[in-house]
């Protein structure tokens, strides 16, 4: 790889680097580099802003998320693996009622040594990469769970949602309510019949 290639990516991986005592962040050091060695985490950490779809459904900010993760040396870097669990909160898309539930994402994901084959085979932002012996939890974790939530979140698979006249929720509205509608052509009519009345 030439010079050209390298000087970028290693200004890259100096913009990116990270607090070693930030609670996504762990010391692959104490795993080691030997191929096999491992050691598991588990913590529970505060959420920070883009852990969701904006304004639809997601884990709000300071929420907390449980990880429950195994880092494992191997040749070409660090695996890490496990769950994260955090509550999401969000309202229905179809009658807007505030809705919460549990979600639990399975994480799988290599981070790069940074003189491995896989780091010089791929670009910047290809593959997650190990940075002055650390590596951050925080994008791999809001990658799954932003997956995973659902585009449409819905109270109930039948919800019927709002009606389009009142805006009551049509769930708890009897079988027979609706509205009477008029051609807005006899509306105008109507109106022009009143205004000539008071004319008179």
């Amino acid at each position: 790889m030439s010079h050209r290639q390298t000087a970028p990516r290693a200004a890259a991986r100096r913009a990116n680097r990270r607090d070693p005592s930030g609670p996504w962040v762990i010391d692959t050091r104490d795993v080691g580099r030997r191929p096999g060695s491992m050691r598991r985490y588990q913590r529970t950490v505060p959420a920070p802003a883009g852990f969701g779809v904006e304004s639809v459904i997601g884990v709000s900010p300071g929420a907390e998320v449980c990880l429950d993760l195994r880092v494992e040396s191997v040749i070409e870097g660090v695996l890490v693996t496990g769950t994260a669990t955090a509550e999401v909160t969000g309202e229905c898309s179809r009658c807007l009622d505030p809705l919460s539930d549990t979600l639990t994402v399975h994480l799988t994901e290599l981070y790069a040594y940074p003189d491995s084959t896989t780091d010089a085979s791929t670009e910047e932002g290809e593959v997650s990469r190990v940075v002055d012996d650390l590596v951050d939890t925080e994008p791999v974790v809001r990658d799954a769970i932003v997956l995973a939530l659902p585009q449409v979140p819905l109270c109930a698979p039948d919800c019927a949602g709002l009606c389009p006249g009142c805006g009551a929720k049509r769930a708890g509205l009897g079988a027979g309510h609706g509205h009477e509608t008029m051609d807005p052509r006899w509306a105008a009519l109507l109106r022009r019949g009143d205004t000539e009345e008071e004319n008179e």
